[in-house]
């Protein structure tokens, strides 16, 4: 029986306590510092991610056997280190390996290193962006992808489609303070034509098992349009992917990862979240993530048949190759109810009804709620998430969008077309 540390307050780990709820191993779950979602299968404890302090004093005083790290910012900046090196388990990759996602150059350079196929690239320190336009102008070649080298919250990427759109995407990453921290470094990339999709594996830093794949809708708006989001929706499985292609794609992408790291003696532990653009020549890699997706991990997560907190202490304990990975037959489709004008300026506080009135097949995760005097009030940017299933890509589909229109709230905004894209690949 394990006393467990979730960190994180988002919809992912809403459906990660969800989940970690299920184990037959869970004595006391916490979740720091959680949202009203996680309060209903664990104890939300008020503790700031950045104060690592704060978090071991915890963790010492509630028997804490494993600390598991849902966010990508505290893996960025070091805290499984930290934890370990005062003789504590946590589930997450190292500071070093933890820069797969957290610096867009070293991944790059990472995936030439070891011949993992990606983009093309070009990488500019901050007082050259001039430069990088006059090569962008030179080769005019569009679209091109721009992206600030570290973490933008999933905003710091922009699709450009003209000189002009870059000019103004390059002042946008040099002047808005969003990006003051993420945009010290700039990367250019080709641009990949194909089918995105996202594979999820967790490893041991010498084993590594495919939990399952999905995929995201990252664009604000209808038919993947708009300015990139966190996300607004997600669907497993996709069909992007059949089982040649994932067995390319573990043979190609996952094995090489988890191979080099080992032999760069930066072993990855943790969950690896392989963003990929399935190309007429293969699968490439657009990006990776060190930790779960979000919203991919509420439509993913219900999908699991193993022990989700079985799975994650093998990992931490490099026993991850006497376990199985098991999920059920059924398809999922998450969509996220976010607040209008999502992802720029947006109004909280709106009462949220209709949550209880959702059909108990139908999953709804928080993400940015309050609870205050026993009502639910919206108090972020994406506020819920409504997960279906179904026999069916389809039904999944239906059944989701049935259940999500008995929830309300003031100046909600949800895309009507999540999953859709997928019917097109079944017959």
């Amino acid at each position: 029986m394990m006393n467990v540390l979730l960190l994180g307050s988002g919809g992912r780990e809403h459906a990660m306590a969800w989940s970690i709820a299920k184990s037959d191993r869970l004595d006391k779950l916490f979740i720091a510092p959680g949202n009203p979602g996680t309060a209903q299968v664990g104890t939300n404890v008020d503790l700031d991610l950045s104060n690592f302090e704060a978090i071991l004093t915890f963790i010492e005083e509630n028997e804490v056997s494993l600390t598991i790290v849902g966010p990508e910012k505290p893996l960025v900046d070091g805290i499984t280190d930290f934890l370990e090196e005062k003789g504590h388990k946590v589930f997450g990759p190292s500071k070093v390996a933890a820069q797969l996602e957290g610096s867009k150059k070293f991944a790059n350079e990472f995936m030439k290193e070891n011949r993992i196929p990606t983009a093309d690239f070009q990488t500019y320190g901050r007082d050259e962006f001039d430069k990088a336009l006059k090569v962008i102008k030179s080769k005019d070649e569009y679209p091109v992808v721009l992206k600030a080298d570290g973490l933008a919250g999933g905003k710091g990427v922009f699709i450009c489609e003209s000189a002009e759109e870059v000019e103004k995407r390059l002042h946008e990453l040099k002047a808005d303070e969003r990006f003051e921290d993420a945009a010290q470094k700039l990367v250019v990339e080709e641009f990949l034509r194909g089918d995105e999709a996202s594979v999820f594996v967790i490893s041991d830093g010498k084993t590594a098992k495919i939990l399952h794949y999905a995929q995201d809708h990252k664009r604000i708006g209808e038919g993947d349009t708009g300015l990139n989001t966190g996300g607004m929706g997600a669907y497993c499985p996709t069909p992007v992917i059949g089982n040649r292609m994932l067995q390319r794609v573990e043979k190609e992408i996952i094995l090489p990862t988890i191979s080099a790291m080992l032999l760069d003696e930066n072993p990855y532990k943790g969950i690896l979240y392989c963003g990929l653009m399935i190309t007429e020549e293969g699968p490439k890699v657009v990006e990776f993530n060190c930790r779960l997706g979000d919203p991919e991990a509420q439509a993913v997560l219900p999908s699991l048949e193993s022990d989700f907190l079985d799975l994650m202490d093998a990992a931490v304990n490099e026993q991850l190759n006497t376990k199985e990975v098991k999920i059920d037959d059924r398809y999922r489709c998450c969509v996220v109810m976010a607040s209008d004008g999502y992802p720029l300026d947006y109004e909280k506080g709106k009462e949220i009804t209709g949550i209880n009135d959702v059909a108990e097949d139908t999953l709804v995760f928080h993400a940015g709620t309050k609870a205050q005097d026993g009502k639910l009030y919206s108090d972020g940017g994406r506020v819920l998430s409504v997960v279906g299933a179904g026999d069916t890509l389809q039904d999944s589909i239906k059944n989701t969008y049935s259940e999500l229109k008995k929830i309300d709230f003031d100046n909600k905004y949800f895309r009507s077309d999540i999953g859709t894209k997928g019917l097109k690949y079944i017959g």
